[in-house]
């Protein structure tokens, strides 16, 4: 199952259901790409906790060491944006980068979880763009102004139950339509139940967090303009602008 969280033409903030391309709430239907609603953000997370370096190639790419243990910082609320948004990035900056990166949705409040029972606190996967200022990342060893800056964390276009998402599950960007990272989540270094039991050792996980479980190689420069596609298989493809001011 699908889900899509969305405004309606009056102004409601719904949760339906997608089907073959249309998202479905009480007797109503709507196109995902219709004028008719706003696709949001697939849940409302306190914090979003993100995983540095998950992917071999990737910490080779930036130069570094793959962790020991998983990499973690955090994204707030305000670097949210939806699917079909204009993501305006700081100005002045020399590179802005994409990060695509498969995105698990927590559906309850957790804490102390062991690996074997990680998955039963997972409600979905979502696709997200770990959008990162890298002229102040490498200034800053907490990353706020490299990665929490409004809008830095693109999030969608739906939730996707576990079962929908494949094990060796596809993460892709393209930008302008030319295929920037292809990755597969059977290379992350520390899978999703390690990162989960990891995390909430150290912190309460509350419903609607998320865990972005980290980026594949092939992170690249952003423009003003750009047209940006994060697609993870079996969720679909998360689309955004990007506006350098």
């Amino acid at each position: 199952m699908k889900y899509v969280r969305f405004r309606d033409p009056a102004g409601a903030v719904r949760r339906g259901t997608l089907e073959n391309g249309h998202v479905h709430f009480a007797n109503e239907s709507y196109s995902l790409d219709s004028d008719e609603i706003d696709v949001l953000p697939p849940c409302e997370p306190s914090k979003i906790v993100c995983i540095g370096r998950n992917y071999a190639d990737h910490a080779d790419e930036m130069g570094s060491d793959v962790p020991d243990r998983p990499l973690l910082f955090l994204k707030p609320p305000n670097a949210l944006a939806g699917h079909g948004d204009t993501v305006t990035v700081p100005a002045g900056k020399e590179r802005i980068d994409h990060e695509a990166e498969l995105a698990v949705v927590i559906g309850e409040q957790c804490r102390h979880v062991p690996e074997a029972d990680a998955m039963d606190v997972v409600e979905g996967f979502t696709c997200m763009n770990d959008v990162s200022n890298r002229d102040d990342q490498r200034q800053e060893q907490n990353w706020i102004r490299g990665k929490a800056f409004d809008g830095a964390a693109p999030l969608g276009p739906v939730l996707a139950t576990p079962d929908e998402v494949p094990a060796d599950a596809s993460v892709q960007t393209r930008v302008n339509g030319e295929l920037r990272q292809d990755g597969h989540r059977e290379q992350l270094i520390f899978p999703i139940p390690e990162l989960i039991a990891e995390i909430t050792s150290y912190m309460t996980l509350e419903p609607g967090d998320v865990i972005a479980t980290g980026t594949p190689e092939g992170v690249g420069a952003l423009n003003d303009g750009d047209e940006v596609e994060i697609e993870v298989e079996g969720v679909g493809v998360l689309e955004h602008t990007v506006r350098v001011p």
